[in-house]
């Protein structure tokens, strides 16, 4: 007989970005090892990116379960909806460009919702499944967070219920970067950690994404943790045509400190230097970008070479993917992000264009980029390093010689990621 498996998320389509991806995919293979999946989600969400086309990736067998929501953040527009939804998609201004009001919006946000602005939504939603599952005999539940309010229902549906409960991290809780810009008093940051902990040891299986993350969780419990990062699916797309300019794209959001003026600065004296390349060179971002990026792009006089596409289907942004002679990943500078994988990258991977990627030194994006062949990997240092990989890539482009040549891909395949999913439930 098959599974059955609650899965209780946050964000389902048509809710667009990232944070989508990982569970539409894994409610898609589920069924291909034994495991029905059930979803839970909001009824009336407020998500700050829509994505309509993958509503039809959404099998009509799956069962979805609705409770509606309050939506703290629909309140916020009242004060500033321009930042209300910026601060929802986690792009937060340099504390000195900070408004009033969104500092009183952080504020708010960070000590009168914790753990996140969907707390509301526990005790309802609790209430509603605790029936549920016992008329359903539903043995497992899976929480996916962020927001980690979830976690709270699964927490309180064990202590109620008995049910076998796994935890899943998209992303850290305390130690991810935007959690410092929240204004915690001390009470709160303290709360915030006595919620971590008790999640991760009330859980009975926890999964995340990286493996700089499970180090991390294992210095607070001993519960069983599995690493199952975000991957690859088999899209659809038609064949498309290379860009004809020498282009460098950056899919998904580029947040304040995300903004490596090491690759501004070596653009900028390639465009001086280089013979042809000013002609030849186009710089694209498909996502929102922050104020503080463009200004760094006006400062090294690259806006003439620049195209802000704002945000796309995931569908266009794969067709980007596809078509960009090089694939930018950015990652901000700092200990605390030593362990996010974009789902981007998995999605890059497999699109046979090479990828440049700036982060932090020993991330665990730069193994996987080593270790699969897909691009090469610089920290915020390495101006010359830099500079002669886009040179190197510039010259095979006129030549036509320019693409990846990626090894062992399949185990990052959605599908087989499913399967290893399958084995903990």
């Amino acid at each position: 007989m098959r599974k059955k498996a609650l899965i209780i998320t946050y964000y389902w389509p048509p809710a667009g970005g990232p944070g989508v991806q990982r569970w539409l995919k894994f409610v898609k293979y589920l069924p291909q090892f034994d495991v029905e999946p059930i979803v839970f989600i909001p009824e009336n969400p407020n998500y700050a990116l829509r994505d309509e086309s993958l509503v039809d990736e959404v099998s009509d067998e799956t069962k979805i379960l609705r409770l509606p929501i309050k939506e703290p953040y629909k309140l916020a527009r009242f004060l500033s909806r321009k930042k209300s939804k910026t601060i929802s998609k986690g792009i937060i201004s340099e504390t000195k460009n900070q408004s009033l009001v969104e500092k009183i919006m952080l504020y708010v946000r960070g000590n009168f919702f914790i753990p996140d602005a969907r707390k509301n939504w526990v005790s309802p939603s609790v209430e509603y499944l605790s029936s549920f599952i016992s008329k359903e005999n539903i043995e497992t539940i899976i929480t996916t967070g962020p927001p980690h309010s979830l976690h709270l229902i699964g927490m309180h549906l064990k202590d109620n219920l008995g049910v076998r409960w796994i935890a899943d991290f998209r992303d850290p809780w305390t130690t991810i970067g935007y959690h410092k810009k929240l204004k915690l008093t001390r009470r709160s940051r303290k709360k915030h950690l006595f919620l971590e902990k008790s999640v991760l040891n009330n859980a009975d299986q926890v999964i995340v994404t990286s493996f700089v993350t499970k180090n991390e969780f294992s210095e607070i419990t001993n519960k069983p943790i599995e690493v199952i990062t975000n991957g690859y699916d088999y899209e659809s797309v038609k064949l498309v045509e290379l860009d004809t300019k020498f282009s460098l794209a950056h899919i998904g959001s580029l947040l304040s400190k995300r903004n490596p003026e090491i690759l501004w600065q070596v653009l900028h004296d390639l465009i001086h230097e280089e013979s042809g390349f000013s002609s030849d060179f186009r710089l694209n971002f498909i996502g929102a970008v922050s104020d503080e990026v463009i200004i760094s792009i006006e400062k090294y006089c690259l806006s003439d070479y620049t195209s802000n596409m704002g945000y796309v289907s995931h569908k266009e942004s794969v067709k980007f993917q596809k078509k960009s002679q090089t694939l930018l990943l950015i990652e901000i500078d700092s200990e605390e992000t030593k362990c996010i994988i974009p789902g981007k990258l998995f999605e890059y991977m497999v699109s046979e264009r090479p990828i440049v990627a700036i982060g932090p030194k020993d991330s665990d994006v730069e193994k996987i980029i080593k270790e699969t062949n897909t691009g090469s990997y610089f920290n915020y240092g390495n101006y010359d390093s830099l500079k002669t990989t886009i040179l190197s890539h510039y010259k095979a482009y006129k030549n036509g010689s320019l693409k990846s040549y990626p090894i062992g891909l399949q185990k990052y395949s959605r599908k087989e990621l499913t399967k290893s999913l399958s084995k903990l439930i």
